[in-house]
């Protein structure tokens, strides 16, 4: 019996080890620079790419020169990073971070398909590091023995450097109070560079040791950030201490939970990344540092269009919008029908979160929980309770609505990165259920959802009914394709309402300034949660319109990746504007449509594209006539990190 719980346990330390190393840089590269770094994943990949190209013409013999030099070169790649995206950001919200390396993740592992290509590698070993020994009864590997000794000596050195040498006395000062260390005359931000390059090769180490205990795959970056997440939550963002010891633990618990108790494995630790947060959001050792203010920039309208030609362009789009069903079969097929309801059900998607991001200024990185919840909610509804599609999407909002508000009611006690942090650990915990669950088909989801219109429990083949306008009949996709328009337009006037409403007034104000709200008597709080219930409620009819078109549902709908892509579709559009999120989700699958012509690698455009609207343009493609206004009028734009009360404009016109 001991012996069989050791086995694990000696596996689990292995992957504890790895993660000490892949959580450490995470939590330094916060602990200095305030940078939630979701391209750290990315890096860990790219440390075992490039130890594969070196140990590949060489095989196993080089593989320790490669343990050397590839995270020196990955490091090299890490102050890259640093100094032409991250530097420019400072002084900024740090949530832009998150969304800047976000854009990095998708330029960054589209890099590693188009140079290595898809599929799995093993990576070679030198001989001295193959067979097994016995200890105390457990057969372990000399690798596993080898990962625990070098991964050790790894987080002990840097630690010691950071405990007893100038470098790391300046390091930790600067994470204490950067301020006073530029008073002594010190350069603090010449370090960022150092830092930020150390991590990225801490998380190559890491990457090229697992790459010798598993395999080397272009998914191996996103399958780690999660749970280096979760440890550097559970330890304390910024602490190196937590590292190690949530490193180590999360690698045991996981080992031991697949081993013995397989369903709860990917849920047992995100319950306890949502406890942590709730009880104690710096983690076990992290120290209350103050988080850096600045402002999420909005949208803004003005410029070159005054706010009739505004509204008169919204009209003519929709009536626009109206038209393409009618030129199916005569002006292109029907494949156009199908990739606009698509951008037209994302750009509901997108107008959710856009409600709660743009207004409170609350950054979900778990709000395809909400899309998910909703397609789910029309498949389950559709196959056991109704076959009414009107019942099952008003099932998909009231239960988006009531986990929204649950989810609400813990998370927004918290905020800034916690909050964001929370609402991922919230999406991940459901989408790992959905993968467990019978009812939700397991990890195959739901396939062959019928799609019937009707109430009472009558049903009605969208197929056997039309509507004619003039000569042409509309059934089927062209018939759910004004469904999908009008639940578009009918929540962007709703919306709309809610924020010219005393109730808009109030997210508007939280949004500008939430402590002068607060001193007016106002429960935040209590406002936000409910801007959260209505966010989650319209995601819900997104992600059940989805269902609806498609017929079927699967546990990707709640994966962090397409949290992310609203995200990008966001602040793409323009934030804080409602109808700039839809414009964001119509160029985002424009260039995904024009670009799949050409490459399969069309998330690298896309990232890049990103990546320079959070530097260069963070308002998003709404704020472009009042960005060239100053060329054409002579008058002064806004400028990217100008506020809209400086610019004289406002967001929500």
């Amino acid at each position: 019996m001991t012996t069989a719980f050791l086995q694990p346990l000696v596996d689990g330390l292995t992957i504890g080890v790895v993660y000490v190393l892949l959580a450490a840089g995470l939590s330094v590269i916060f602990g200095v620079m305030h940078v939630i770094n979701f391209a750290h994943g990315e890096l860990f990949a790219l440390g075992a790419y490039f130890a594969l190209a070196m140990i590949a013409p060489f095989g196993g013999m080089a593989f320790f020169a490669a343990l050397f030099v590839a995270p020196l070169l990955v490091g090299i790649v890490g102050v890259a990073i640093e100094r032409y995206t991250v530097r420019p950001l400072y002084g900024r919200n740090p949530l832009y971070h998150i969304l800047l390396t976000f854009g990095l993740v998708l330029v960054i592992n589209d890099l590693i398909y188009l140079v290595w290509g898809p599929g799995s590698v093993s990576l070679p070993l030198p001989a001295a590091l193959t067979g097994s020994i016995a200890v105390l009864g457990v057969n372990a590997s000399v690798y596993n023995t080898f990962i625990i000794v070098f991964g050790g000596a790894m987080a002990f050195a840097v630690w010691a450097s950071l405990e007893y040498t100038k470098y790391g006395l300046i390091i930790r000062a600067g994470s204490q109070d950067r301020q006073m260390v530029r008073n002594l005359g010190i350069d603090i931000d010449r370090y960022y560079s150092l830092v930020f390059g150390m991590g990225a090769a801490l998380a190559a180490v890491a990457g090229i040791i697992l790459g010798g205990y598993q395999m080397v795959s272009p998914s191996m970056g996103m399958s780690v950030i999660i749970p280096a997440f979760v440890i550097v939550v559970l330890g304390g963002l910024g602490s190196f201490k937590g590292a190690v010891v949530g490193g180590l633990f999360v690698g045991i618990v996981q080992t031991l939970l697949r081993t013995y108790a397989p369903i709860f494995e990917g849920t047992v630790i995100f319950l306890l990344m949502i406890g942590v947060l709730l009880v104690r959001p710096r983690g076990l050792f992290g120290v209350e540092t103050e988080e850096e203010s600045g402002e999420l920039l909005t949208g803004t309208d003005g410029g070159l269009l005054d706010n009739r030609t505004r509204k008169r362009l919204g009209i003519a789009m929709i009536a626009l919008l109206a038209l393409v069903p009618l030129g199916v079969g005569t002006l292109y097929s029907p494949y156009a029908v199908t990739l606009v309801v698509e951008i037209i059900i994302w750009g509901l998607f997108a107008l959710s979160l856009d409600f709660v991001m743009g207004y409170t200024g609350l950054v979900s990185l778990g709000h395809a929980l909400f899309y998910g919840l909703g397609a789910y909610a029309v498949a389950i509804a559709l196959l056991h309770v109704s076959q009414s599609a009107f019942v099952a999407i008003a099932l998909a909002i009231v239960i988006s609505a009531a986990i929204a508000w649950f989810v609400g009611f813990l998370s927004i006690r918290v905020g800034g990165v916690y909050f964001a942090m929370i609402t991922l650990a919230f999406a991940e915990l459901f989408y790992n259920m959905l993968s467990r669950l019978e009812i939700t088909g397991g990890s195959e989801g739901l396939f062959g959802v019928s799609t019937y219109y009707g109430v009472a429990g009558v049903g009605i083949d969208l197929n056997d009914i039309g509507v004619f306008v003039g000569p042409v009949a509309l059934t089927g996709q062209s018939l759910f394709y004004y469904i999908a328009l009008g639940a578009l337009v009918a929540s962007f006037l709703l919306t709309r309402r809610m924020l010219d409403s005393p109730f808009g007034s109030v997210l508007k104000s939280i949004r500008e300034n939430e402590q002068r709200a607060t001193f007016v008597g106002y429960e935040t709080n209590v406002y936000k949660r409910r801007a959260f219930v209505i966010s989650g409620a319209l995601a819900g009819l997104a992600g059940g319109l989805f269902t609806l078109n498609s017929g079927y549902a699967t546990p990707s709908f709640a994966y962090w990746l397409h949290s992310g892509e609203v995200i990008v579709m966001v602040i793409l559009g323009g934030m804080g504007t409602l109808y700039g999120p839809i414009i964001g989700a119509g160029v985002f699958f424009g260039l995904e449509e024009i670009l799949t012509d050409f490459t399969a690698r069309w998330r690298l455009v896309l990232g890049t594209i990103f990546v320079l609207f959070v530097i260069f343009l963070p308002r998003g493609l709404v704020s472009l006539p009042a960005e060239f206004a100053p060329y054409v009028t002579g008058g002064s734009g806004p400028g990217p990190d100008r506020t809209p009360e400086e610019s004289g404009v406002r967001g929500d016109d």
